[in-house]
């Protein structure tokens, strides 16, 4: 057992420019030879890796740089049964067919069209994804290359431990039409059976799983109204039996959960309240739950955290860092929001985490990189104030 709190973080973090550059030479019509991106891509973990473990991260990740498309779409290429096509016009006024939409955009039209042309965002929504056939996992090669540049570079140094991001089932593909599956039930269960070989090999390496799943509490905006509240619950609820499904025989120590209300930088005014989906986040069976406490929208809410019925054991990966902005926490604000969530699981059931992903995408960051390292360095700095506090408390 650790004596003091480890730090950690969700996943995505800022690709360097280098390797960047090797990325869009690979979209390009001239892109390059294989082994070239191969050796780029080790590189890449290589280095951030090294400089997580040199800025106090205990338990790292890939920076999720294997991933080409995002952290969500990025399986699409890695199953079956999966195509796009472009929106039609009855599609494009449906919440549920589209990406964009929701109450956000709807009560700040103004901020979103100028957000969307900074970021390119508007003419890749154009598209929908659609289940034609049946759902298989093939990703099997990509996987593995993506396990063996974590191990590998985990092995040049030395941390706590290493983690995988991988997407769940009611993010991988939140807005597809079922035009394959009997029913949805059939359709999601089919997708859990897949990612199930994901999660399972990830942990079957040595390393942890973690589960993204930022559209559960998203679609809420989208959906309510015209759903109700209940409506919405039972349709989350059939995601997260999914997701569960997708978790059978993983042993719940090597697995954690992460739910967000979506990383881009708005004004988040109609995010699901965390008290109305707590539980069924709860009813994930996973070793810890990761979510958003640094969020000025959110961070009132570690109070629902202290009404919760938390199975006894599960560890908390609080966010006490945002992504969203590039002001740099202070540490000792970082120490209070850990010493606080420490008072409600105990501060052997804390690790210090983000908020969300710095990159949601290569070419889509939230911070500047410098920025980004700062964060997380202070993030370490305060999980130290917070450790001498809780076990100088304790002795």
């Amino acid at each position: 057992m650790s004596n003091r709190i480890l730090t950690t973080h969700v996943g995505s973090l800022v690709r360097p420019n280098d390797f960047l550059e090797v990325l869009r030479a690979a979209a390009s019509d001239n892109p390059p030879p294989p082994d070239v991106y191969d050796a780029s891509l080790r590189r890449a973990i290589e280095e951030v890796v090294r400089k997580q473990a040199e800025v106090g991260i205990d338990i790292v990740s890939d920076g999720e740089f294997g991933k080409g498309t995002n952290w969500a779409f990025y399986v699409h290429s890695r199953l079956t049964g999966i195509t796009s096509r472009p929106l039609t016009s009855e599609e494009a006024a449906d919440p549920l067919a589209t990406m964009t939409g929701g109450r956000d955009r709807e009560a700040f039209p103004e901020y979103y069209e100028e957000q969307d042309r900074a970021t390119g965002i508007a003419g890749r929504l154009n598209k929908r994804f659609v289940c034609n056939a049946p759902i298989k996992y093939v990703g099997q090669k990509e996987l593995q290359r993506d396990i063996a540049n974590l191990r590998a570079a985990v092995e040049k140094t030395k941390v706590h431990g290493a983690f995988l991001p991988v997407v769940a089932p009611a993010s991988a593909l939140p807005s597809a039409k079922n035009e394959y599956y009997p029913d949805e039930e059939s359709f999601l269960f089919a997708l859990a059976d897949a990612l199930h070989e994901e999660y399972k090999a990830i942990v079957d390496a040595g390393l942890t799983v973690q589960i993204d799943d930022a559209f559960f509490p998203f679609m809420h905006e989208k959906l309510v109204p015209p759903m109700s509240l209940k409506q919405y619950r039972d349709w989350a609820q059939l995601r997260i039996d999914a997701l569960n499904r997708a978790l059978q025989g993983i042993p719940t120590e090597r697995t954690r959960y992460h739910v967000c209300w979506g990383s881009w930088s708005g004004p988040h005014m109609f995010d699901v309240p965390l008290q109305d989906i707590i539980d069924i986040i709860l009813q994930v069976n996973v070793g810890g739950y990761s979510f958003e406490a640094a969020n000025v929208r959110h961070e009132h809410e570690w109070k629902v955290w202290k009404a919760a019925r938390i199975p006894a054991g599960k560890k908390l990966l609080p966010g006490v860092v945002s992504h969203a902005t590039n002001v740099v926490e202070h540490p000792e604000l970082i120490a209070d929001r850990l010493v606080r969530f420490a008072g409600i699981v105990g501060r052997e059931n804390v690790i210090a985490s983000t908020d969300c992903g710095f990159a949601q995408s290569p070419f889509t960051r939230r911070v500047h990189p410098t920025v980004m390292w700062a964060k997380l360095q202070c993030m370490a700095e305060g999980a130290r104030i917070a450790s001498r506090e809780l076990w100088n408390a304790a002795a």
